[in-house]
C-alpha cells in the first residue's frame, strides 16, 4: 500500500530539487552548494531514493522520514499513533507555551519546556556547542506557523514511583497558519513524555532554514513501571557532566530509573558530611568526588527529566577502600579483606574487601551512612542494597569473624555464614526504615546464593524486596522467584550488560560475559517471553521491568557513550512498548533514532553506514539470504 505524502506549498518537491544548498550564515568560499540530484518517495511505508531529474511528487529525506510511517521516526514506538501527511513550517521563536497545572508541577512543566526549545535549537545543521543565542542561526525572514502547546496534567502530585502513570494523550493539528498541540496527561511524568514525542515530530527543513512540525495524534502509557540503566561509577569515575548527559540520553528514550551503583571495593566517591573520612580514603583524587551539592542537584536535574536516581550501596560484599578510616579511631576494623592477596581467594575481582559482620561498630557506620542518602535522595520510595558476591572464604579466613562464630555457637560452615548474611540483611533494612522515620520502602537486591529457594522465604520477605535478575534467561532462579511471588527487575547477563564483549582486563582474551551484546540482541530480550519459557505464565504483575548494566572496568567519561548509546535506546523500546515483533521492524526508525541522539550531544556508536539511513530497507538482512558481508 502506497503512502501518499502531502506538505504544504513551501515544502513542495520543486522547491527541495530547484533550490540550491544554502549555508544559514550566507555564502562562503569554503561552503560545498550545488542542487540535489535526489529526492526521495514514500511507498509501502518506506523512503525510497530517486533520481530528481524529471520526477514528481518527491520530498526531501527530512520530509519524507517525517511523514512516510505510520508512527513516523518516534523512539520508543507509541502504544498508539497516528501520524499525518501534513507538515507545517515553524521557527523556535514561534512556539508559544501554556501549561494547565497546578503546585510544583508548573514549575517542572516550565523547565521541561525550555529544554524541549533548547532541543528544537539542536535540529539546526549549523549548531554547534550549545552557545547560539535563542535566535540562534535561525533565517528569521522566513514565513513560518505559530506552533502553540497547551499542557494539561490533573495531579499535583510530583513524585515517581512504581505506580506513577506514566501514560498521556497527544494530538497536533493545523488550522490556517497556527498548528496547536494539545497534551492531556494525568502526571507530570506523562505529560513531559508527551513534550519528548513532540520534539520528535519535528525535523529540519532545509530548503526554507526552518523547521517542520507533522499532524498526529498519540495515545502511549508505558508497558513497564521500571526502565533503568545501571551506571558504575566506583570501577572509573564518571563527571557529573557525563552523568547529566546520560540523564538527558534517557529522557530522550522515556527510561525513568537511573541505578546509580556509586561505591564498591574500588573507591567510595561519595562525599557524606558526617563521614568525610569515606571519601577522604576511598575517592581516586579529591576532583573525583560527588558532593552533597552535587548530588541533590542531579536528582532535581534527573526529575526534569522524568527519571528517578537510584542509590545502590553494594553491601555486605564489594566494601574496601574508604572503610580502613575506622581503626585509627578506635572503632576496630569496618571492613576485612580489604586488597588482599590473592584477590582469587577472597573475591571476584580485585580489589577484595567484605564488611566486618563481627564488628557492631560497622552497623553505626552503616546506619549514619543510610541516613545521608536518605536527605540526599528525597524523596526516596525505593533503595538498592546490591548484596552479590559473598565470598564466604573471606570472612572464614578471617580470624576476628571466625572467632566471633565459634564464640557464638554460629559454626563455621557455609550454612552458618549465610545464615549471618541473611541477619546482616536483615539489620541493614531495619538501618534503612529507621533512616526513613519508620517508612518502609521496597529495597532491591541481586540473584545471589541468599535469593535461592533454602534461603529466600525465609530471609526476605517478598513484599519487602525486590529481586534483580544478572543470572542468564534460562536459569532456574528465574522460575524460583517467580513462582514464589516475588516482583522482579530483569537484568540478565547474556542480552543486558553493555560492557560485555571487551577485552579482559585480568589475564588476557575476552572478558568473562563475551560476546559483545548487540543492540538487536538487547531489543529482542523480553522479560514476558523469558518468564514464559521458564515458567508457562509471563506474569505481568510481577516483572517490573528491567535494565541495562554498563560496569565500568573498561569505560570512563571518554568512552561511555559509545559503550551505552545507541543500544540503551533499544533497551528502552522493550521496556516502553514490549512490541511484539523483533528488532528487524524497528530498524529503519532505529538508525534515524541514533541521528537524533548525536543532535542532543550524545555520542551514540553508529551502527550501519550512512548510505543505509538514506536508502531505508535496503541493509535489511533476510534470513533465507546467507550473508557474505564484510569490510573491504
Amino acid at each position: 500500500m502506497m503512502r501518499t505524502t502531502t506538505v504544504l506549498q513551501a515544502v513542495g518537491c520543486l522547491a527541495v530539487l530547484s533550490s540550491v544548498l544554502r549555508h544559514a550564515h550566507g555564502d562562503s568560499e569554503d561552503s560545498f552548494r550545488m542542487t540535489s540530484p535526489w529526492g526521495w518517495r514514500c511507498v509501502d511505508e518506506q523512503c525510497v531514493k530517486e533520481d530528481a531529474a524529471g520526477a514528481v511528487g518527491l520530498m526531501t529525506l527530512n520530509t519524507c522520514k517525517l511523514t512516510c510511517s505510520s508512527v513516523g521516526m518516534l523512539w520508543p514506538r507509541p502504544a498508539a499513533a497516528t501520524v499525518g501527511d501534513q507538515v507545517s513550517l515553524f521557527l523556535p521563536h514561534n512556539v508559544t507555551f501554556k501549561p494547565t497545572c497546578t503546585g510544583e508541577v508548573c514549575t517542572l512543566l516550565l523547565e521541561t519546556f525550555d529544554i524541549f526549545k533548547a532541543n528544537l535549537e539542536q535540529y539546526h545543521p549549523d549548531y554547534a556547542d550549545g552557545s547560539a543565542p535563542w535566535m540562534g542561526p535561525w533565517n528569521v525572514t522566513t514565513e513560518a506557523h505559530i506552533l502553540r502547546l497547551d499542557v494539561t496534567v490533573g495531579s499535583a502530585d510530583a513524585t515517581l514511583s512504581l505506580s506513577t502513570d506514566e501514560s498521556y494523550d497527544l494530538a497536533v493539528a493545523t488550522n490556517g497558519d497556527v498548528t496547536s498541540v494539545i497534551i492531556i496527561a494525568p502526571t507530570y511524568f506523562g505529560a513531559r513524555h508527551a513534550i519528548e514525542t513532540l520534539s520528535q515530530l519535528v525535523e529540519y527543513h532545509e530548503p526554507t532554514d526552518a523547521l517542520m512540525v507533522v499532524t498526529a495524534t498519540v495515545s502511549d502509557a508505558p508497558a513497564f513501571p521500571y526502565r533503568g540503566l545501571l551506571l558504575d561509577t566506583a570501577r572509573n569515575y564518571l563527571s557529573v557532566a557525563t552523568l547529566k548527559r546520560t540523564l538527558d540520553a534517557m529522557a530522550a528514550n522515556k527510561l525513568n530509573t537511573l541505578h546509580w551503583h556509586i561505591t564498591d571495593s574500588n573507591a567510595f566517591p561519595l562525599v557524606l558530611d558526617s563521614l568525610p573520612n569515606m571519601a577522604y580514603y576511598g575517592a581516586y583524587s579529591a576532583r573525583q568526588v560527588y558532593t552533597p551539592a552535587q548530588v541533590r542537584d542531579l536528582v532535581k536535574y534527573a526529575r526534569v527529566r522524568g527519571v528517578r536516581l537510584l542509590p545502590e550501596l553494594d553491601a555486605p560484599a564489594h566494601v574496601g577502600n574508604g572503610w580502613q578510616w575506622a581503626e585509627k579511631e578506635g572503632m576496630g576494623n569496618l571492613s576485612v579483606c580489604v586488597n588482599q592477596e590473592p584477590w582469587q581467594d577472597y573475591c571476584m575481582q580485585p580489589p577484595c574487601g567484605q564488611l566486618n559482620i563481627a564488628n557492631p561498630a560497622m552497623y553505626d557506620v552503616l546506619g549514619q551512612i543510610y541516613r545521608e542518602l536518605v536527605q540526599l535522595f528525597s524523596p526516596l520510595n525505593i533503595f538498592h542494597f546490591g548484596g552479590d558476591e559473598v565470598n564466604l572464604n573471606c570472612w572464614n579466613s578471617t580470624e576476628e569473624i571466625s572467632t566471633w562464630m565459634t564464640d557464638n555457637n554460629y559454626g563455621l560452615d557455609d550454612s552458618a555464614y549465610y545464615d549471618q548474611w541473611a541477619v546482616f540483611q536483615e539489620r541493614a533494612r531495619q538501618l534503612l526504615q529507621e533512616a526513613l522515620g519508620g517508612l518502609e520502602v521496597p529495597g532491591v537486591l541481586w540473584t545471589s546464593p541468599l535469593t535461592d529457594p533454602e534461603y529466600l522465604e525465609t530471609s526476605l520477605n517478598s513484599s519487602q524486596y525486590i529481586i534483580q535478575i544478572w543470572t542468564t534467561r534460562n536459569n532456574s532462579a528465574i522460575q524460583d522467584l517467580l513462582s514464589r511471588g516475588y516482583r522482579v527487575i530483569f537484568s540478565n547477563y547474556d542480552a543486558w550488560y553493555l560492557d560485555c564483549g571487551m577485552g579482559a582486563w585480568v589475564g588476557k582474551g575476552h572478558n568473562w560475559c563475551s560476546p559483545y551484546k548487540g543492540w538487536q540482541v538487547v531489543y529482542d530480550n523480553s522479560p514476558h517471553d523469558i518468564a514464559m519459557e521458564s515458567t508457562g505464565n509471563p506474569h505481568t504483575d510481577l516483572i517490573l521491568g528491567g535494565e541495562a548494566a554498563i560496569w565500568t572496568e573498561q569505560a570512563d567519561d571518554a568512552t561511555l557513550d559509545s559503550k551505552l548509546w545507541p543500544r540503551g535506546a533499544a533497551l528502552a523500546e522493550r521496556l516502553w512498548t514490549n512490541p511484539k515483533t523483533t528488532y528487524n521492524s524497528a530498524e529503519i526508525r532505529f538508525i534515524h533514532h541514533r541521528q537524533r541522539l548525536l543532535k542532543r550531544g550524545v555520542q551514540a556508536e553508529r551502527i550501519q553506514p550512512q548510505w543505509c539511513h538514506q536508502n531505508e530497507g535496503l541493509c535489511y538482512v533476510n534470513p533465507l539470504v546467507r550473508s557474505g558481508c564484510s569490510g573491504a
